[in-house]
């Protein structure tokens, strides 16, 4: 049996689908370093990322699959949950193996789960870049945290460039520890060694908002009291379309402020 392990990153995974073809040693399974729990007759191989081997890998998947397939399989990565790696590799298997497009063989099942992760990444970006809500502190930062099902910040990076422009923003991912920040001229990726907002709540400590921030909350949930009517308060609806677990991000679902 043959475990891989690698760092973490995509390019590493696609350095790790390099190997297994250079080699011709077929994974049983793919883990991030750290993670695996190889039995007693497995052998594991730590793959060291290449970026030039991973390049090779994804020119070799452009050149056979559209775009939008293309980032299916990022998706994928981003899906993180356990198993994908395999799944990926199904996947890369099946098209370097086919003469053909696999893209809409919905008979294989790894062709109709990435299919079904791409919506499911789809929906929860939408959702984010729906209910991110800035706070703005005392150094001029428009700053958000959110707390994602799945690794949409790298898919959040161009909606909010360009909605956004004008204003310097950092958006943090509490649970995941990294975020995505815009200083008025480059969008980059940053990680903090100790997050400046409280893991469960959400919430921004108070003494780095700026002074005028409580206002500007109550305004805003003044507004979405008046525009709510509450004789056409649908809850199953608001659910749906709002689901719990997002609340602790949005502002309108705090206790007011007097």
């Amino acid at each position: 049996m043959h475990y891989y392990t690698y760092d973490g990153s995509f390019e590493g995974l696609l350095s790790v689908i390099f190997e297994v073809y250079e080699h011709k040693a077929w994974p049983d399974k793919i883990d991030k370093q750290g993670q695996e729990q190889p039995g007693i007759f497995a052998s594991s191989h730590h793959v060291l990322t290449d970026e030039a081997k991973a390049a090779r890998v994804w020119n070799g998947l452009q050149k056979k699959l559209s775009e939008s397939a293309c980032t299916d399989l990022y998706k994928t990565y981003l899906w993180e949950q356990p198993g994908f790696e395999m799944l990926i590799f199904r996947y890369v298997e099946l098209v370097f193996a086919s003469k053909t497009n696999i893209e809409e063989n919905f008979a294989e099942d790894c062709v109709r789960h990435i299919s079904q992760i791409s919506k499911q990444i789809f929906r929860e970006k939408h959702r984010m870049e729906a209910f991110i809500r800035f706070q703005k502190t005392e150094d001029g930062l428009f700053y958000a945290t959110i707390s994602p099902d799945f690794n949409v910040l790298p898919l959040l990076k161009t909606h909010f460039q360009k909605r956004y422009a004008d204003q310097a923003w950092l958006i943090y991912d509490v649970k995941r520890r990294y975020g995505l920040h815009y200083d008025l001229e480059n969008v980059s990726f940053i990680c903090l060694e100790e997050a400046t907002v409280h893991a469960k709540t959400g919430a921004s400590p108070a003494n780095i908002l700026s002074e005028k921030e409580p206002l500007y909350e109550m305004l805003w949930q003044t507004y979405f009291d008046h525009v709510n009517i509450p004789e056409r308060k649908n809850k199953k609806l608001h659910l749906r379309h709002m689901p719990v677990r997002y609340w602790k991000y949005l502002t309108e679902k705090q206790a007011r402020l007097q």
